[in-house]
C-alpha cells in the first residue's frame, strides 16, 4: 500500500499485488516484474533457482501469473494448500527469450492485458 500526502490530505492508493514466476527468475518473469511495476505492486520468482518461490510470496499475491502450463502443475505439487485459494494464470510464454528482450515485452504486454481485459481486473 502506498500513502500519498496531497494538499495536507492523506489518501491511499491500493495497487494489486502480481507475482511473476518462470523457471530460474532470470528473464521472463524479472522482465515482467519490471516492466508492470508502474501499474501494480510486483514480485517475481523462480520455481528451480537457488531461492525458489516461497508460501509467504503465494500468499502476498492477489494473482500469480507464470510463464507455462507446466508450471501451474509445479505449483499445485508444491503448495496444495495456496493452490486452491489463488488466481493462477498461465500466460503460455516459452523460455526462448532474453532479459528484457523487445519481444518478449511485446508479448508479456499482449498477452497480460488481453487477461485482465477478459477478467475485468482493473490495472
Amino acid at each position: 500500500m502506498i500513502i500519498h500526502k496531497v494538499y495536507n490530505v492523506d489518501y491511499f492508493i491500493i495497487f494489486m499485488k502480481v507475482l511473476f514466476i518462470c523457471n530460474q527468475n532470470l528473464n521472463r518473469s524479472k522482465t515482467a516484474e519490471h516492466l508492470f511495476k508502474k501499474e501494480f505492486e510486483t514480485k517475481s520468482a523462480g520455481l528451480y533457482n537457488e531461492k525458489p518461490v516461497n508460501k509467504k510470496e503465494l500468499l502476498w499475491a492477489d494473482i500469480i501469473f507464470v510463464m507455462e502450463d507446466v508450471q501451474i502443475n509445479e505449483l499445485a505439487k508444491r503448495f496444495p494448500d495456496i493452490y486452491l485459494k489463488k488466481q493462477i494464470i498461465s500466460l503460455d510464454i516459452e523460455d526462448v527469450y532474453l532479459y528484457n528482450q523487445p519481444q518478449l515485452i511485446r508479448e508479456l504486454k499482449t498477452k497480460v492485458n488481453a487477461i485482465l481485459t477478459t477478467h475485468k481486473i482493473a490495472a
